[in-house]
């Protein structure tokens, strides 16, 4: 994959404990963020903590409360092997083999593989978008001003790219912008507008991606299409939240009526 930051989220540095000699704030907000992510899974597992790198006891008992949660030894101490338990569901999303040979079907089958991990942000230091998702997706930039619905749009592209041995950025450039791959969708001509879609929705193909419309020039989300039913897209989106916002909590799973809302399509197909 060309998008590779998720690799830093998967280790840390040393041994982290209570007083540890070798801890480090990075390493702690980074096991912090996962015992976090773990409650959002498993709300009754008492492992949500305070990210703020300091590994007190309320961190320390989270961590052995997921200990036991996981069936592992009850120590409070975080070792890299115990980190690779936390950090599992991002190991899987991205580095689980994929097994379908179609480029549109690997596509629809990373978004799935991502969305069944519980790809969630976090708020860390009151700070929205953030957390090791969002900087897996936004090649480690993560804040309330990092939107991440493209930057997860496009992981997903390159993964299913990269598994055929091909690279994303032929069909658009890397960017966290809506506005830059409508912008290159129209200039390549792979950008249908939602007024054609309305009238001949078959020109929609599972993989391809949505860019929802503010105005003619101007996309404000995106996601990848997973299916066409009727007048309806079945989707899987960054950055969303039950009511579809842009600017949301997780990758979800969503339903969109296209001849309701303005939801041009950019097509993968010169990649397939």
């Amino acid at each position: 994959m060309k998008k590779n930051s998720y690799k830093k989220e998967l280790s840390i540095k040393a041994t982290q404990k209570r007083n540890g000699p070798d801890n480090n704030k990075k390493d702690i907000m980074k096991i912090q963020a996962w015992l976090s992510l773990y409650a959002i899974q498993n709300p009754s597992a008492g492992t949500s903590t305070a990210i703020d790198g300091d590994f007190g006891p309320a961190t320390e008992k989270a961590v052995r409360n997921f200990q036991e949660a996981m069936s592992l030894p009850v120590s409070g101490v975080v070792t890299q092997n115990l980190f690779v338990h936390l950090c599992a569901p991002m190991t899987d999303a991205f580095e689980k083999p994929l097994i379908s040979t179609e480029l549109r079907e690997l596509v629809v089958e990373a978004a799935e593989n991502h969305l069944a991990n519980y790809a969630y942000e976090l708020q860390i230091k009151g700070a929205s978008n953030s957390g090791p998702w969002v900087r897996a997706y936004m090649d480690g930039n993560e804040g309330s001003v990092w939107y991440w619905c493209m930057g997860f749009v496009q992981t997903i592209i390159d993964q299913a790219a990269s598994a055929q041995g091909k690279n994303f950025k032929t069909l658009f450039p890397l960017t966290y912008s809506c506005d830059t791959v409508g912008t290159v969708g129209l200039e390549k001509g792979l950008l249908t507008r939602y007024q054609k879609i309305r009238a001949t929705p078959s020109i929609i193909k599972p993989g391809d991606i949505f860019l929802l419309q503010k105005s003619t020039l101007d996309w404000i989300h995106t996601g990848i299409i997973t299916a066409v039913r009727n007048d309806v897209i079945e989707t899987i989106e960054g950055n969303t939240n039950l009511a579809g916002s842009r600017n949301g909590i997780a990758v979800m799973k969503r339903t969109r009526n296209f001849q309701q809302s303005k939801l041009d399509v950019f097509s993968i197909e010169p990649l397939v």
